[in-house]
């Protein structure tokens, strides 16, 4: 995961083509089957390995994950041509099932511990007369992350409570600083360059017009004296974001820095892209 921070103030003075998977009604309805057999097995698992028993979430089924039979490429590469940026993945298969039932007793039998792994959100089923393909994975975003205002308020919540406190990044100390108001103008900023690196595949403060952060928030209407911009990419959550700023003391500087009155953030994804999710923060004072 990669994070930059930038200050600056206004001067006054390949191509792959997949074709979708098609299943007939029939294999349709066995997958769902032994998807809701799988789950309902995580819900109420029975003693595996000497694993613990504990309740699972269910997991959900997509149409991304249903790689072909014994496909044996990379797998996160082949799910990242499907449109799903994953950062766990596991493909299990068993042969000789002729419906969904004698499957699901092979998966439990010989993957017990795959089928009750806690880290996998997501599922995928393929089938091929009698063998049968489970894909697991895990996405790169939570799945909390449908409501981009809902993530601009816990930004918002996560940086004042940041700066609350007193703290040190890296060897510079800042005292508690007052909290940050909200700034349509610079958050339509961190919302534009969040979408451009998203789309664009890239990771920069410079886009590929040439312009920096105190070019895109006058763009958006801010006329503030002084802009910092934080950016980051690959973490699933406004959490983690924020947590892998803190760490660092060129972000935790701008985090902390009492002259910012005013903040702006964002995030935007494009499956394709490298790191799948791209975040940004702007801060400014008017």
């Amino acid at each position: 995961m990669r994070q930059t921070a930038l200050v600056l103030r206004f001067s006054s003075l390949c191509l792959f083509t997949l074709l979708p998977l098609i299943a007939n009604p029939a294999h349709a309805s066995a997958e769902r089957e032994l998807v809701e057999a799988i789950n309902d097995y995580r819900a109420h698992p029975q003693r595996c390995e000497r694993r613990p028993a504990q309740r699972l979430s269910p997991l959900a089924l997509k149409s991304s994950l249903a790689l072909p039979v014994g496909y044996g490429g990379g797998l996160r590469d082949r799910l990242k041509s499907n449109g799903y940026q994953a950062v766990a993945v596991r493909s299990i298969r068993v042969v000789g099932a002729q419906d969904a039932e004698e499957a699901f007793d092979l998966f439990q039998s010989e993957h017990c511990s795959a089928l009750l792994d806690s880290q996998y959100a997501d599922i995928g089923v393929s089938r091929s007369r009698s063998e049968w393909q489970v894909v697991m994975a895990q996405p790169v975003l939570d799945r909390q992350l449908n409501d981009t205002r809902s993530v601009s308020k816990a930004l918002l919540a996560q940086v004042n409570a940041a700066r609350a406190k007193p703290r040190l990044c890296g060897r510079q100390r800042f005292a508690a600083a007052r909290p940050l108001s909200w700034n349509a103008s610079l958050g339509a900023a961190a919302q534009g360059h969040s979408k451009a690196m998203a789309y664009g595949n890239y990771f920069a403060h410079q886009d590929p017009d040439g312009d920096m952060p105190a070019d895109r928030a006058r763009a958006a209407g801010y006329r503030g004296r002084q802009i910092g911009e934080n950016i980051a990419a690959g973490q699933g959550s406004p959490s983690k974001a924020m947590a892998g700023w803190l760490a660092s003391p060129g972000h935790c500087a701008n985090l902390m820095n009492p002259m910012f009155t005013q903040v702006g953030a964002a995030y935007a994804t494009d499956a394709r892209s490298d790191e799948g999710v791209y975040w940004t923060m702007v801060f400014g004072t008017p």
